[in-house]
């Protein structure tokens, strides 16, 4: 119920985005997650993706973090994950901005 209930109210986000959220929601539920920190992670899912570059980024799954480079023409983000020299190209949607 939740994660449908969250995937209706957040329907104006990109598919990644709006799985995330459920997500957080419906741990929320199953006692896993306190209600602070799925706050915390529904609104950051919520923010608008504006990036620059030197911006401090991570996955949603927050399974690789880096460093954007450069934002190509198209929107796409040019970035390097931590400890790698490669350069990875992703949808401005599919990252956030990490706060330091």
């Amino acid at each position: 119920m939740a994660r449908r209930t969250v995937d209706l109210l957040l329907a104006d986000l990109p598919l990644a985005r709006r799985r995330e959220a459920a997500s957080l929601a419906a741990h929320f539920v199953a006692g896993v997650l306190d209600q602070d920190s799925m706050v915390l992670g529904i609104e950051s899912l919520c923010e608008t993706a504006d990036f620059q570059a030197g911006d401090h980024v991570r996955t949603l799954r927050g399974s690789a973090r880096g460093v954007i480079l450069r934002i190509q023409r198209d929107g796409r983000v040019v970035w390097r994950p931590r400890g790698s020299k490669s350069e990875l190209i992703a949808l401005p949607e599919s990252l956030l901005k990490e706060k330091r």
